[in-house]
Parts: structure tokens; C-alpha cells; sequence
């Protein structure tokens, strides 16, 4: 007698997981181009003592925390209302 073998059954890929990806990839780019300048800034008034480079780091650095904490807070809520969503109306 031949012994019957369970398909292995995958998660659903959902629609929405192409605009996450974009969505990674645009904070990610906002994150890591305004961080790497923020750093050569630094380094740049590490050498110099120039109070201008020091001011563009510390700009930079506003903006880096910024997109990183805003994509963050945007990635948990867009998830809780996905969620809410699919609870509702799916």
C-alpha cells in the first residue's frame, strides 16, 4: 500500500508585500543617503575644526533620525491597519 505524502502548504503572498518592498527600499535609501554624508561631515570637522562641516552633520543627522523613526512609525501602523483591514473586510 503507498503511503499518501501531506503537501507542504506556504503562506499566502498577499498584494501588498511589492509596496512594502518599495516602501523598504525608498526609507532605506533616505536613511543610508543622508547618514554617510552626516558621517563625512563629521570626519570632515574631526579634521578641520570647521563649525560649517559640524553643522551639516548634525543637519544630516536630524534628517537621518527623522526618515528612520518616520518609516518605522509608518511600517508599524500601515501594518496595524493592513491588519485591521483584512480582519473587516476579507
Amino acid at each position: 500500500m503507498a503511503s499518501v505524502q501531506a503537501v507542504p502548504t506556504y503562506p499566502a503572498r498577499h498584494r501588498d508585500n511589492r509596496a512594502m518592498v518599495v516602501f523598504y527600499w525608498v526609507i532605506g535609501v533616505l536613511v543610508v543617503g543622508t547618514l554617510l554624508p552626516s558621517l563625512f561631515y563629521l570626519v570632515l570637522y574631526a579634521a578641520t575644526g570647521e563649525d560649517v562641516a559640524a553643522s551639516r552633520a548634525r543637519t544630516l543627522w536630524n534628517f537621518t533620525r527623522m526618515f528612520a523613526l518616520g518609516g518605522f512609525n509608518i511600517l508599524i501602523w500601515g501594518h496595524v491597519i493592513v491588519g485591521l483591514w483584512r480582519l473587516w473586510f476579507n
